[in-house]
């Protein structure tokens, strides 16, 4: 039985989700409660990589699950093996060719920075002493919407055929002592969302002009853009696939 299964997590601890050698990974706690739990080898796929430190507060993966175990259980079973830092929300049968990674039609992260220091929660935001221009940022952001080549967000060493994205949203939520950025889009390239935000904010803060900004985008040049901004205020936060994917119990 193939399942989509929906998680969350604190990256703090992880480097990233996907398995690696020598490094703790959330695929590689996922995989171990799997099988352990399921007393077989169990392959995950994950709807997309995420970076070390950063979090999730919906991830998809899909697995073959042996037999027709109660997903209900096997959720409560799963959370007593997995560190408290990563939780599975739901499990749902779907199509046995269904894919988590290739089937999705949109993702949307949420980059939260915070402007007023605190003692709690350091690893779960971005903080910054000074409040940039979000109007300029704003007005920025409609740039952004549409398809693009998106080469000057993303990291150098990626393995993708081409850096094509089409932006569905991209907004600032604001007040006086935080601000979320939010950005839906059918895919996104490795270290983009950090480098927008890094460029975005150089605009804010009068660090570069929107003539330049819109400069970068058509100069497919990562050097053209701004410094990518730390990975804690990153969430990766909903993933949306066609309905027909799911099996109806």
């Amino acid at each position: 039985m193939r399942c989509f299964c929906y998680i969350s997590y604190k990256g703090t601890n992880y480097h990233g989700w996907q398995i690696q050698r020598n490094a703790n990974t959330v695929q590689a706690e996922i995989n171990k409660a799997l099988n352990t739990l399921l007393q077989t080898n169990i392959e995950t796929v994950g709807s997309g990589r995420t970076d070390a430190g950063v979090h999730a507060k919906e991830q998809v993966f899909h697995c073959d699950i042996p037999g027709t175990a109660a997903t209900t259980d096997l959720i409560h079973k799963l959370n007593s093996l997995l560190p408290g830092d990563i939780v599975v929300n739901k499990i749902l049968p779907v199509q046995d060719k269904a894919h988590a990674r290739f089937d999705a039609s949109s993702r949307s992260y949420e980059y939260h920075i915070q402007f007023k220091r605190s003692a709690f929660m350091a690893n779960e935001y971005h903080y910054l002493s000074n409040t940039p221009d979000f109007e300029l940022i704003s007005k920025a952001c409609e740039y952004l919407i549409g398809e693009h080549d998106f080469t000057s967000f993303s990291k150098v060493k990626t393995e993708v055929n081409n850096f094509m994205c089409h932006i569905k949203k991209a907004e600032w939520q604001y007040a006086d002592e935080k601000a979320v950025f939010y950005v839906t889009a059918n895919r996104f390239l490795r270290g983009m969302i950090r480098a927008l935000v890094g460029t975005l904010l150089d605009l804010g803060y009068g660090k570069t002009s929107m003539e330049t900004f819109i400069k970068i985008i058509e100069a497919r040049d990562r050097t053209a853009a701004g410094q990518s901004v730390p990975p804690q205020g990153l969430y990766l936060c909903d993933i949306r696939y066609p309905s027909n994917l799911f099996i109806k119990s």
